[in-house]
């Protein structure tokens, strides 16, 4: 299955989110609207709410999970923003329970190389699936909160200084501080700069050549330049794009995989937002690898 997104900038909208959607919510339990007080999409942790179909009958009543829907318009937000595309194995289930402390799985902008390293282990996601999954951070836009914000925030790297975080580039920095001045969460709510200096509307490795030159947005991007297995895979990626335009497809299906519910587990719901109420829950489907048709592009990597 192929879902048609209709121009760059909803395909930036989705693939900017690809990182988290996989990492986590993909695969285990989809947002849910209202189910209980302490659900997943109001969790603090929580950076999005994908905007789904009210209904799933327009795919394949009973057949296609809002999981597979998701997983479907990740691939093809790759492709449409300049990524390769890949097969996406189809068969996942939706969950049926949003508890907002299940999101402290999701790395947060402040971990440093060994609690990034650590947190994607946990997932069975090796130190080499770290980097070139962050090259996610290439394409999209990061709310104030994640890189600047009260002089509390851990991932303050404006304010939290006696300067700045010598990590930062001077001039990258004091361009952040013209968008984002301190105390201005009241004034600037809404401030949503580009994660990616060099082409913030490409998916492309220009990500690493940023890292290089002290132009990541993020603590946990910068991290990558102090360890030196990381940093000897961002000075690998920023020599030769498609190197990691392949590894970042393989990697996008080995997380595609995590924690994801299969046969009678879970359920197939009508409504994303929702669960199904107990007497509609469907029954199980195989999980079928690459029965999801086309690729997205005719570049396909090898699995």
């Amino acid at each position: 299955m192929s879902l048609y997104l209709p121009n760059l900038s909803t395909s930036i909208n989705h693939t900017c989110k690809i990182y988290t959607w996989c990492f986590f919510i993909v695969n285990k339990q989809l947002i849910l609207s209202k189910v209980g007080n302490m659900r997943r999409k109001n969790s603090s942790s929580n950076i999005f709410e994908p905007q789904f179909p009210e209904s799933t009958g327009s795919f394949h009543p009973g057949v296609v999970s809002c999981a597979d829907i998701l997983a479907f318009a990740a691939r093809d937000s790759v492709v449409l923003a300049g990524g390769l595309g890949y097969q996406v194995p189809a068969g996942r289930r939706d969950g049926r329970r949003s508890l907002a402390n299940e999101t402290d799985d999701l790395p947060p902008p402040f971990f440093n190389a060994t609690e990034l390293v650590d947190s994607f282990a946990r997932k069975n996601l090796t130190l080499e699936d770290m980097v070139v999954l962050s090259g996610a951070h290439s394409i999209g836009v990061s709310h104030r909160s994640s890189f600047a914000g009260v002089p509390s925030n851990p991932a303050n790297r404006l304010y939290n200084f006696s300067g700045i975080d010598q990590s930062l580039s001077n001039a990258y920095a004091f361009l952040l501080r013209s968008i984002c001045p301190p105390s201005s969460n009241q004034t600037f709510p809404a401030t949503t700069p580009f994660m990616d200096l060099i082409t913030p509307t490409k998916l492309d490795s220009k990500y690493y050549v940023g890292l290089q030159n002290n132009l990541g947005l993020f603590s946990s991007d910068a991290a990558l330049m102090t360890n030196a297995t990381t940093k000897a895979l961002v000075d690998a990626f920023a020599r030769s794009e498609a190197t990691w335009r392949a590894k970042f497809a393989r990697s996008m299906l080995k997380m595609g995989g995590i924690e994801v519910l299969t046969g009678t587990q879970g359920e197939i719901r009508r409504n994303c937002r929702v669960i199904n109420p107990a007497r509609t829950t469907t029954g199980a489907h195989p999980v079928v690898a690459g029965s999801s048709g086309s690729s997205g592009s005719t570049e396909v990597a090898a699995s």
